[in-house]
């Protein structure tokens, strides 16, 4: 029993990570129909940002964290402003290939403006944890949960109780007809991306101490999130959330109790598998349009 606790303690902290970057990915795509193959290297960057403001002005971790979230924030704005709001006209297969390229940009600048040699970020409570049933957690794993769900319940609350979130679901829904209807759908968008940003950047925050600050940080993030996107399907906001809690769950059980070297690929089998039955994801809509 406390083996399946550790795992569960274990498989929590790391699924907060992945739905708080699939969270990201997802509004971008309800409010831009883009897939935001870039939301990883974006919040790379501004966790060097975190990183930077860290080691070299000595700054309490907390205010490091806020000037990356500032970062991320004008980061978001300006993506949007400079490219995103041009590509009404683009394809959707064309807006895919910009977020790639966006990937090289924010690739190319992170070493120009921090440097090639990785860095570390030290966790927010550097020690101490709690047991339950035979199984620890530490006090940064806990915290690292719990911000999870507050930032997932505050934008649900959002989203589905404030004239915001009655915007974006609009928007989401129909942007054209939202427009027509009298909402700022660019302002909307503008922000989905700032939000996405601060996601990003708060998921490199978690998952930092337990690597290292890279180019490479988010990569294993951002293929678990999208995996997550899938699997939850992309038609909601809370799919993601709940294919990033199955997927880390599935992950850690599979690499414990099947295989600790095939264990992830088994779940990437199983998860195509589903995909061929429910291909729209687990609460993902198939829709059909009258003629």
């Amino acid at each position: 029993m406390s083996t399946i606790l550790q795992l569960i303690f274990r498989s929590l902290e790391t699924c907060s990570i992945y739905a708080l970057a699939a969270l990201g990915i997802i509004i971008i795509y309800r409010t831009s129909l883009i897939t935001h193959f870039a939301q990883g290297s974006m919040a790379m960057f501004n966790t060097f940002v975190v990183t930077w403001f860290f080691t070299s002005f000595s700054m309490p971790l907390w205010a490091s964290v806020l000037a990356g979230i500032i970062s991320a924030i004008f980061t978001g704005f300006l993506v949007d402003f400079l490219v995103i709001r041009h590509t009404k006209k683009v394809s959707p297969v064309g807006k895919q290939i910009i977020t790639l390229g966006l990937i090289i940009v924010f690739l190319g600048l992170a070493p120009m403006f921090f440097g090639v040699a990785t860095l570390q970020l030290p966790r927010f409570i550097p020690s101490g944890e709690v047991v339950v049933g035979g199984a620890a957690i530490s006090y940064n794993a806990i915290l690292n949960i719990s911000l999870g769900l507050v930032i997932m319940l505050v934008l649900f609350y959002v989203l589905h109780k404030t004239k915001l979130g009655l915007a974006i679901r609009a928007t989401a829904s129909n942007e054209q007809t939202a427009r027509l209807m009298g909402v700022p759908t660019q302002s909307v968008t503008m922000m989905a991306w700032a939000v996405a940003g601060v996601l990003g950047v708060l998921s490199g925050v978690m998952i930092a101490p337990a690597t290292s600050v890279s180019v490479w940080l988010m990569n294993p993030v951002q293929i678990s999130a999208l995996f997550a996107c899938v699997l939850g399907g992309f038609q909601t906001f809370y799919g993601p959330v709940l294919g990033a809690y199955i997927l880390g769950i599935a992950r850690n059980f599979l690499t414990y109790y099947v295989s600790s070297v095939w264990g992830e690929q088994i779940m990437y089998i199983l998860l195509l598998i589903f995909l061929l039955f429910r291909p729209n994801g687990i609460v993902g809509k198939k829709y059909s349009k009258k003629v």
